[in-house]
């Protein structure tokens, strides 16, 4: 799949770029510095995927001439899936490398830290795949910027969902759906689950389980146990990659059975690692995450935009021999190509440049109605002295569902690609028996 794509590999190709043409070469350049998780668990969680979409989209905007003659310069970064590098990395990048702007992320528990310190110092940021709310939630931040759902939207999304089904699926009100809701305890899982309790409460479903528990936990099996006492019809659960892999290998192992599972994005989005681990017994599983683009109809999109996303499709399968292409290829693509066609330009035609006051000011004059992404959703951003300051206010995510390894669409309604299978079917190794 992509365990073949080393740091070196990618740092190699995305930071010297072949140009056409000996003007090209003369341009100014506009130095990026991306950081993304290339080793370490998070990378198979999404990050390595998001970093090759990321790549793509600099690598397609250079070779169209770059943006207001100026190329874009990338130096990518490996976090390692730690905090501690990624807040280091960022720290070389801006002093040492010098870079304009740091754009990328994956893990929220970077993220939260990581924006906080560069907003201090009075530099431009752009998260593309970090998902926290806790990143903005009343941070009042003026420099950082995200484009990216937030998981508010996430929690809120999965349960909505079932209280639009259940009635048909599971014949049961919402109020009847025993809900439980498990989560890695960083601010990702944290924000993900406080977004699942609130809208479960508003919708009356009945909680029976609430609980967090270490990404990095050895074994879940006493979590797995107290899931099958309370016996939920619906398990909403937020994780990386080893810590999904560990329970649902656990849960199989001790008999934990369920009608639906949704996870929230990360590992959840790797639908090739998930069934190369479970096969079969990874289908049904459904994932909230923002749309792989190449779900979408391009026809609901502004034109030209599903020609760039099959662009991106052809590169990602190039690039890695995957079928799947999962939705962080789409975020780490998508931000990036908002940025580099839609804020960059405008900080260099109307704000002189692109100085962290030019972009900042640039990014909050965006404004990208509904289908002017290839993820569908719209971009205008929460102003100064608001809550969310700095955050997408049309951000929206999907729920997807991985059917005879494929990825569908169940919901919401206006854009589903197909009826979600719920309860899971008779036979399938977590159904309910």
């Amino acid at each position: 799949m992509v365990a073949h794509l080393t740091r070196r590999g990618l740092i190699g190709t995305a930071g010297a770029l072949p140009f056409a043409g000996g003007a090209l070469a003369q341009q100014r350049e506009i130095k990026i510095g991306v950081i993304y998780d290339y080793t370490g668990p998070f990378a198979g969680g999404g990050s390595l995927a998001a970093a090759i979409g990321t790549k793509h989209a600099i690598e397609m905007i250079n070779e169209r001439g770059g943006v207001e003659g100026h190329r874009i310069n990338a130096i990518f970064a490996d976090a390692q899936s730690r905090t501690e590098v990624a807040i280091n990395e960022a720290t070389r990048l801006m002093e040492q490398e010098r870079v304009d702007l740091l754009m990328g992320v994956f893990s929220s528990a970077h993220c939260v830290p990581l924006a906080q310190r560069v907003n201090a110092q009075r530099r431009f940021m752009w998260a593309n795949v970090c998902v926290a709310s806790s990143v903005f939630k009343d941070r009042n931040l003026e420099y950082v910027f995200r484009a990216q759902v937030h998981s508010d939207q996430f929690g809120e999304a999965s349960c909505q969902f079932i209280a639009d089904v259940s009635q048909e699926r599971l014949r049961k009100r919402p109020a009847d759906v025993r809900v439980a809701i498990i989560y890695e305890d960083g601010p990702y899982g944290a924000g993900v689950a406080a977004g699942n309790e609130a809208k479960a409460r508003q919708l009356g479903m009945r909680i029976v389980l609430k609980e967090g528990y270490a990404a990095t936990a050895p074994d879940l099996s006493s979590l797995v146990t107290k899931l099958r006492r309370e016996r939920p019809d619906v398990i909403l659960h937020t994780g990386y990659n080893p810590d999904i892999t560990l329970f649902l290998r656990q849960s199989r192992e001790l008999g934990l059975r369920w009608s639906a599972l949704i996870g929230h994005g990360a590992g959840y989005g790797q639908i090739d690692r998930l069934k190369q681990t479970f096969g079969n017994d990874a289908d049904y599983i459904f994932n909230v995450d923002p749309v792989a683009a190449q779900l979408l109809n391009p026809a609901s999109l502004r034109p030209g935009l599903g020609d760039i996303t099959a662009e991106m499709v052809r590169r990602y399968r190039a690039e890695t021999n995957a079928t799947e292409v999962p939705p962080h290829t789409s975020m780490g693509f998508n931000q990036t190509w908002i940025f580099l066609t839609d804020v960059l330009p405008r900080a260099i035609r109307n704000h002189g440049g692109f100085t962290p006051d030019a972009l900042r000011q640039a990014a909050l004059a965006t404004d990208i109605p509904e289908g002017g992404t290839i993820q569908g959703y719209g971009v205008r951003f929460f102003p100064a002295g608001t809550p969310m300051a700095g955050q997408n206010e049309r951000s929206s995510p999907v729920v997807m569902q991985y059917v005879g390894g494929e990825t569908k669409i169940v919901w919401p309604a206006a854009i589903k690609t197909a009826e979600p299978v719920i309860p899971l079917p008779a036979g399938h190794a977590y159904a309910a028996r």
